[in-house]
């Protein structure tokens, strides 16, 4: 079973960028589909981005498409996921989750799809 443990998130004013990680333990995280989402208070969590196990990609939510990029070291075990031009619309707590996937290309926008999770870091940006 894999344990997920973000870190990473804080305070920084609009315009800025964070980068979160996300290390894994307990399974062969190669093996593993991860995304990150989110969600802000009095709000629906959010999927924000998806990376395959065969890191053949990163598929992104509308509303970070062009600014976020994630991306995964499985040598490390760590899924990262780089916030750049950050708006005060991005606040919220973001999770990183994953699952044991058969297909070397498979994601999902679902989070319903995804077994394991984090406990969330919190990013507040500022305007």
């Amino acid at each position: 079973q894999v344990q997920l443990v973000e870190s990473g998130g804080g305070l920084v004013q609009a315009g800025g960028s964070l980068r979160l990680s996300c290390a894994a333990s307990g399974g062969t995280f190669s093996g593993y589909t991860a995304a990150w989402f989110r969600q802000a208070p009095g709000k629906e969590r959010e999927f924000v981005a998806a990376i395959t196990r065969g890191d053949g990609g990163g598929y992104y939510g509308d509303s970070v498409k062009g600014r976020f990029i994630i991306s995964r070291d499985n040598a490390k075990n760590t899924v990262y996921l780089q916030m750049n031009n950050l708006k005060p619309e991005d606040t919220a707590v973001y999770s990183c989750a994953a699952y044991e996937s058969r297909f070397i290309a498979s994601y999902s926008y679902n989070a319903g799809e995804y077994r394991y999770w984090g406990q969330g870091t919190q990013v507040t940006v500022s305007s």
